[in-house]
This record gives C-alpha cells, structure tokens and sequence, in this order.
C-alpha cells in the first residue's frame, strides 16, 4: 500500500486514548489474555513480555481504547501492522504476495 493513508487523529486524542489502554490492560480480561498468550493476528504463543495490545483500529486513524478495539499481539505482528485498519493489512499481504 504505496499510496499515502491520512492519519485523522490529533494528539490529544492520542494521549487520552493511550492512558486508556494502560488501565484497561490492568483490568482481569486482558490479563487473561496476555496470560494465554495468544497473538491476535498470527495465533502464535508468546510469553507475557513479548505481547502488547494492539488497537485494531489505530489511535492515528480516530480508534478508541475500547475492549472491542483492543487485542493482544506479539511485538512482531503489531509493528508490521503499523497504522493499517485489518482490511489495508489483508490487501496489502495480497499485494505482496502477487494475488492482487
């Protein structure tokens, strides 16, 4: 995805979206889910340290820092994902494997 993709979030929303996601990670779901420690994206295992949350719609795209929002990935998966919404990430693995 070579085209530019318009970040439409300013910072403030940033700030109070990420001090979100901190308390939500502290609340008893995700801990169970980074326990199981199960990416989200690649369905790998991982220890706790390894894994972050990730918001599936990214803060620089206007997503919020709700449990629907919010999925644990591995480090890996989470920054090759970057600022793409699922299906950019879905169409850009289809560009990059020559099916599009």
């Amino acid at each position: 995805m070579d085209e530019f993709i318009a970040r439409c979030a300013d910072e403030a929303h940033g700030r109070r979206e990420r001090a979100k996601a901190r308390e939500l990670r502290k609340t008893p779901y995700f801990q169970n889910l980074l326990k199981a420690g199960v990416c989200h994206y690649c369905g790998k295992k991982f220890p706790v340290e390894k894994l972050t949350l990730d918001h599936v719609v990214p803060l620089a795209r206007g997503g919020k820092s709700t449990r629907g929002n919010l999925v644990v990935s591995c480090l890996e998966c989470n920054r090759s994902k970057s600022i793409l919404t699922p299906v950019e990430q879905l169409l850009d693995e289809l560009e990059k494997n020559g099916a599009l």
